[in-house]
């Protein structure tokens, strides 16, 4: 999936080192629900089993490719599918973007990318994304993409002591 700025693609064996670093980043465990660090050898055995496809693994992680020229990207985040349901036809989204590279639009267009595959080759009918009430710019990420909040969980995430509220989006295909 080619946008203006990014490439979306599969994972490969030299990103290992930066999913490495984001996944076992402490700082924003609490955005996947993760409470333990990745080795680096669970981190290779995904990459090397992302062959698999969707319908078998119900998910799907891209890594997010800036082009910096014909011949040079850098990758810049990752975007997940999640929960892949192909009765339903709905998927769960999630994104991260590295934080030297958060402010640039990287996250919209990445975000608009995966909803036109999604939509149009996936077949899908539906997608959803929770996120953490306080999470502002995430919540403005996928309302300005067109999703709209269609729940609220009450004192669903305890974080740092204190129970917060997570709020549930989902954009329909029409």
């Amino acid at each position: 999936m080619i946008g203006p700025n990014l490439l979306l693609r599969a994972p490969e064996p030299a990103d290992v080192d930066i999913i490495f670093r984001w996944e076992n980043d402490s700082r924003i465990w609490h955005l996947s629900n993760t409470l333990t660090p990745y080795s680096r050898f669970a981190i290779e055995q995904f990459v090397l089993n992302t062959d698999k496809d969707i319908f078998s693994s119900k998910q799907l992680r891209l890594m997010i490719d800036w082009h910096l020229s014909d011949t040079d990207n850098k990758t810049v985040g990752s975007i997940d599918l999640f929960d892949f349901d192909p009765v339903h036809r709905r998927a769960g989204i999630g994104i991260l973007i590295d934080e030297s590279a958060r402010r640039k639009g990287f996250a919209f267009e990445a975000l608009n990318l995966l909803i036109e595959y999604c939509f149009k080759t996936l077949n899908l009918h539906q997608l959803y994304c929770n996120i953490e009430k306080s999470n502002k710019e995430s919540i403005s990420l996928f309302t300005k993409a067109g999703f709209t909040p269609c729940g609220d969980k009450k004192e669903w995430l305890l974080r740092d002591g204190q129970w917060t509220d997570e709020l549930m989006f989902q954009l329909i295909n029409s």
